[in-house]
């Protein structure tokens, strides 16, 4: 079972997307199938956590065989990193097929053989330890993506979806070359193998530091485009606003997170030098999103307009977190990464549901809801606190450990983007309290805003789970955590290079407060030779 589980919790959904194919045109029986294939496939991934070894790091359950020729394999391993990614991936499609149950009433069966298939690529993107098969699934997100927005979006659903696919195409040819590059010189597209042979490489110097300089830009531009990075970020707000219900969930979700976990597995696990020399720059960068996203957010008239931004602001954290180059940064930096994607995740459906009864996102059709749907208001509410960072809830753990991680870091200017960062906890909550006061308070300007329905019985059960979460992750971390931390030690540079001699100065009347498994500070990308672990 072991060896098979990753193939399953894959597979599962495209086998379903295919017996959808051959099923009748009867949407209800569609609708039924597409919710127990999706809640078939979280079950199945449920067997990871219950049998992950948790004292363990490195990769488990890992399938290696021959695919394509004797370079090309099917190498399929999962860590505390992606392990979660799948299991939140795994979660977000049954509550997205749900949220979906009334809002789709034309081609309702090609819409959710392309949610299954979508699933299925985004798992096999947080799995995927053969390069080649990394790419190919990264690409095939692409299409299903693409085609749920133009085919059951918004006014400007073809604009969006053209923006959103040559965006993320165009920057993945950069990661395709750096990928080719790699093959070339080592003759394999193995993770672990091309990893080891940059190790090396490095040790002995016989590769330059420009080439490795290129290669790291290369999956950085694909990556930083997915997150969206400022200034990269411009088609997240269109694909949002126009993507259905359901595409919003998981592009905000999950598919943003392919950029993330793409910067943490691959920059930084596989360049450490480039990832600790070019971290000062990208650190600027992800403070300037929080704010900037954080400041645009605070002016937008539209409900859904806000919460996309919110997610400019929010990734900006975990980019921070990931290149604090630190292990309690980069903890926070997964552990946001699965907070986004349950409490945006859960703003994304209720504003959906809102719009199913108003055929709006404008805040000036909305006003005193609380009174007419208070239940709906209440979940409302939570989603809200969990986005924040109130205490005790999820997003609070995450954005603590990203700062505190920063504010140790012994990379130039830690402790100024730290403050900076912080501020945009400020500003979240600023944006998403208006809203909140916006949508729920205040007078009822229009009649038929009294009778409006409130939630029913399907619209909670797809809620419960995520609100339960949040609560569970802001209490009880430490479960997460403790396959988290090992994954993360693993992957972030043991070997980063030598210490910069202005920042060994800068620091040697100063306690260490890096974490001990990593060295503190910024590397020279052309170093040819590494320091040891601390």
């Amino acid at each position: 079972m072991n060896n098979s589980i990753l193939t399953l919790v894959t597979f599962v959904p495209a086998i379903g997307a295919l017996a959808l194919m051959l099923m009748p045109r009867n949407d209800r029986a569609l609708r039924w199938a597409a919710l127990i294939i999706s809640i078939a496939t979280f079950a199945i991934s449920l067997f990871l956590p219950m049998y992950y070894d948790y004292g363990a790091s490195g990769f488990q359950f890992e399938t290696n065989r021959n695919w394509i020729g004797q370079t090309i394999h099917y190498h399929m391993g999962a860590d505390g990193i992606s392990m979660w990614l799948v299991l939140l991936t795994t979660l977000l499609v049954p509550v997205s097929v749900l949220v979906s149950w009334k809002s789709i009433h034309d081609r309702v069966k090609e819409f959710f053989v392309l949610l299954l298939l979508l699933e299925m690529a985004m798992i096999g993107v947080f799995l995927a330890l053969d390069m080649f098969l990394f790419y190919v699934f990264w690409e095939a997100t692409l299409i299903p993506m693409a085609l749920l927005i133009g085919m059951y979006g918004h006014e400007r659903r073809v604009y969006a979806a053209v923006k959103f696919f040559l965006y993320t195409m165009v920057a993945s040819v950069f990661m395709l070359a750096a990928i080719i590059w790699l093959y070339v010189h080592t003759g394999s597209f193995d993770y672990s193998v091309i990893r080891e042979w940059i190790r090396v490489s490095i040790q002995n110097g016989s590769v330059s530091g420009t080439a490795l300089q290129w290669l790291f830009l290369g999956f950085f531009i694909a990556f930083a485009v997915k997150v969206p990075l400022f200034p990269l970020h411009t088609w997240l707000p269109d694909a949002h606003v126009e993507a259905p219900t359901a595409g919003s969930v998981l592009l905000a979700g999950v598919l943003l997170k392919m950029g993330t976990y793409g910067l943490l597995r691959f920059n930084v696990g596989m360049f450490p030098d480039q990832a600790a020399y070019n971290s000062s720059w990208i650190n600027t960068l992800a403070v300037i999103g929080i704010i900037y996203g954080a400041l645009v957010a605070l002016v937008q008239p539209n409900l859904k307009k806000l919460i996309a931004y919110s997610s400019v602001s929010h990734l900006g954290f975990v980019v921070l977190g990931i290149f604090s180059l630190t292990t309690i940064g980069a903890d926070g930096a997964v552990y946001q990464m699965l907070n986004h994607g349950i409490s945006t995740g859960a703003l994304f459906m209720l504003a959906g549901m809102l719009y199913e009864r108003k055929h709006t996102y404008e805040f000036k059709e909305f006003g005193g809801l609380a009174t007419p749907m208070p239940v709906y208001a209440t979940f409302f509410l939570l989603a809200v606190l969990s986005s924040v960072g109130l205490p005790l809830l999820n997003g609070f753990v995450g954005e603590f450990l990203v700062l505190s991680g920063t504010f140790q870091s012994a990379m130039p200017h830690a402790m100024l983007f730290a403050i900076l960062g912080s501020s945009g906890v400020i500003w979240g909550a600023c944006y998403l309290l208006w809203m909140y006061q916006k949508v729920f308070y205040g007078q009822i300007h229009h009649d038929e805003n009294k009778t409006l329905p409130d939630i029913d019985g399907r619209e909670r059960i797809s809620l419960v789970p995520l609100v339960v979460l949040a609560v569970i992750m802001g209490v009880a971390s430490p479960y997460w955590m403790k396959s988290i931390q090992p994954a993360v030690v693993s992957t972030l540079p043991q070997a980063a290079g030598v210490k910069a001699q202005a920042q060994k100065d800068h620091n040697q009347d100063k306690p260490d407060l890096v974490s001990p498994v990593l060295p503190a500070a910024a590397a020279v990308p052309n170093a040819s030779a590494t320091g040891g672990q601390k």
